[in-house]
């Protein structure tokens, strides 16, 4: 079993990191697979002091790097830690973060029983009380929702420090994305993931400490280049078996979602949907920016008169559970008859 540690500047965060690796209640073979992406702090000081407590634990250990004027970015970092590695499996760990005690024994059991599938957890978010939305959602997800919810503007239903998989399943997929700085390493993979067959999965336990801080590489992608990912994948795998569908939300996202559309799938929706009277009163939201003659016209309708199914642009956990006790009540079956956007 391989842990797989990209670093880039950790210094500060690599003592707990390599601490709780060394804490590990796992019993089976293990190896620390490092790669240091041009560090220019004492990171790769620090890894080598601990070399020798790792192999006295029986983990053997693996630390390469470069270090060139600029780094690779994290898909090149993990692609060199998985290539140098050795395991069966692999155990993806961020730098900044903490695996708990039971983490690696826990998701290697769960990879056993189900070889095709890409393994999670539930988090702890450190600070307490950071991006709350963000980690109730990373726990309360259901096993359908982690692939219903694969749209949402959230990313990886299963979070990427918290991955675990069979090499032979990383093979399938597929190495990272080396784009470096900007681009979405973890949803281009967990999209091809699902492409593929391959199946996200979560043991319901908390078995990370996971770090938010404004060094993260997430804050690097833009919100736009996520967007597009997230259109082309919900053209691909949703509305290309939908012969016409509903948006839920007349408002801004809504539009902004049918714009974005292809020509084929702009003509399959039938309306938008909305609660605000102010919108629905409008009866027609017209595409002015279309080069078509005369231009689209949507109809604007209430939810309950509104026919599924049903792309639904309204941000979750907003509203005080008022979304979510509307699409209840029209008894709708998540990824059969809606699918979460936002």
């Amino acid at each position: 079993m391989s842990v797989i540690l990209p670093v880039h500047n950790a210094s500060c965060w690599l003592e707990e990191c390599l601490q709780a690796i060394l804490d590990q209640d796992f019993t089976g073979s293990m190896e620390l697979s490092v790669f240091d992406d041009a560090s220019t702090d004492d990171s790769r000081k620090v890894l080598e002091g601990w070399r020798e407590r790792m192999e006295e634990r029986g983990i053997s250990v693996v630390i390469s790097g470069h270090n060139a004027s600029r780094p690779g970015g994290v898909g090149f970092a993990k692609n060199k830690a998985v290539t140098q590695s050795s395991g069966q499996y692999l155990c993806f760990q961020d730098a900044d973060d903490i695996m708990l005690p039971q983490r690696i024994r826990l998701q290697y059991e769960t990879a056993l029983l189900h070889p095709n599938s890409l393994i999670g957890c539930r988090v702890q978010r450190l600070p307490e009380g950071s991006t709350e939305r963000y980690a109730r959602w990373i726990n309360a997800l259901t096993q359908d929702q982690l692939i219903a919810q694969a749209y949402t503007s959230h990313g990886p239903t299963v979070v990427m420090p918290t991955w675990f998989c069979s090499r032979k399943l990383f093979l399938k997929v597929g190495s990272f994305d080396e784009g470096g700085k900007g681009v979405p390493e973890d949803l281009l993979f967990f999209y091809q993931l699902l492409r593929q067959g391959g199946c996200p999965l979560r043991v319901d336990r908390c078995l990370l400490v996971y770090r938010y801080h404004e060094r993260a590489a997430t804050h690097s992608v833009t919100e736009e280049t996520i967007w597009k990912l997230r259109v082309d994948f919900l053209q691909e795998r949703v509305l290309s078996r939908w012969q016409n569908f509903t948006i839920w939300n007349a408002g801004k996202q809504g539009r902004k979602l049918y714009r974005s559309l292809s020509p084929t799938n702009q003509r399959k929706v039938k309306a938008f949907c909305d609660v605000d009277e102010n919108k629905i009163q409008k009866s027609f939201y017209t595409y002015e920016e279309s080069e078509q003659r005369p231009k689209p016209k949507v109809p604007i309708l209430h939810y309950k008169e509104a026919k599924g199914p049903f792309i639904i642009c309204v941000k979750l956990d907003m509203t005080g559970g008022v979304l979510e006790e509307n699409i209840k009540s029209l008894q709708l079956k998540e990824g059969t008859d809606y699918y979460h956007f936002n």
